[in-house]
């Protein structure tokens, strides 16, 4: 979605949109996978379209979204006491990190972040500490750093986090982290294996870290110009920038 569908500045055009109502007229299985949780569906439908179904928080919520209620198919939490040391395995390493979770599933639910921290996105957030927010179960985590950039954090988490406690991965300008084995690709596989769809036979398009897995699963994998060098070097092919339509005008070669 956001940076491969979703433009710059926050907008999806009347023809990416236009595209994807002609595929799902022409027999394709049209699904939206994306770093963004449940907070966002509401969102995530507007930006999309008429589409079949979600990937939401990289393979935590997957629903079904044909019908004007989106119904719940799938869902995955992680524990808190889980992201609790996986923050510490990372303090150790990186030093101080702002963490940021997501708890709750509502539409336009807030976000819980580190107190005296601000939010750099125009959402609802509160404040809590983190032996509060860090307590029950949880849809995903967020980290960021002052003293390292994405990148250099992203890596410090996939040296430090054992792949039996989270999943780390990023989608922008902080390091996400889910259940355990949580990814676009599993979320993906969830729906292909409902559908009786083979692998092989899914084309999928994506920009960032965290559609890497989701690029090695599917059929067909291709990179939106300017994608992050990790999934240019697994993609099949490389199509437009984002903010020149290059989903669009890759689907439109295919109808034509």
């Amino acid at each position: 979605m956001d940076g491969t569908l979703v433009r710059s500045d926050g907008t999806v055009s009347e023809r990416s949109r236009e595209v994807l109502s002609r595929l799902r007229a022409n027999g394709v299985v049209v699904v939206g996978a994306t770093g963004r949780g449940p907070r966002l569906i509401e969102l995530t439908r507007r930006d999309l379209g008429p589409a079949d179904f979600l990937v939401m928080a990289q393979g935590a919520r997957i629903y079904g979204v044909a019908q004007p209620v989106a119904e719940l198919l799938h869902q995955v939490t992680l524990p808190g006491a889980a992201l609790a040391r996986v923050v510490r395995l990372v303090e150790a390493e990186a030093g101080p990190v702002h963490l940021a979770v997501e708890a709750l599933d509502a539409p336009w639910a807030p976000l819980w972040r580190d107190e005296d921290v601000a939010w750099p996105y125009p959402e609802v957030t509160e404040a809590r500490p983190r032996s509060e927010a860090l307590r029950g179960p949880l849809i995903k985590g967020m980290l960021w750093s002052t003293s390292m950039d994405m990148p250099e954090l992203l890596a410090v988490c996939r040296r430090v986090i054992p792949a039996w406690l989270c999943e780390a991965s990023s989608s922008g300008e902080m390091v996400e982290l889910a259940a355990p084995g949580c990814t676009k690709a599993t979320g993906c596989a969830f729906v292909a294996e409902a559908l009786g769809v083979d692998p092989g036979d899914t084309l999928v398009f994506g920009d960032m870290p965290n559609d890497v897995p989701m690029f090695r699963w599917a059929g067909h994998a291709v990179a939106v110009a300017g994608a992050h060098p990790e999934v240019l070097a697994v993609a099949d092919e490389v199509t437009g920038r984002n903010d020149d339509d290059g989903v669009a005008d890759y689907l439109e070669r295919l109808l034509s």
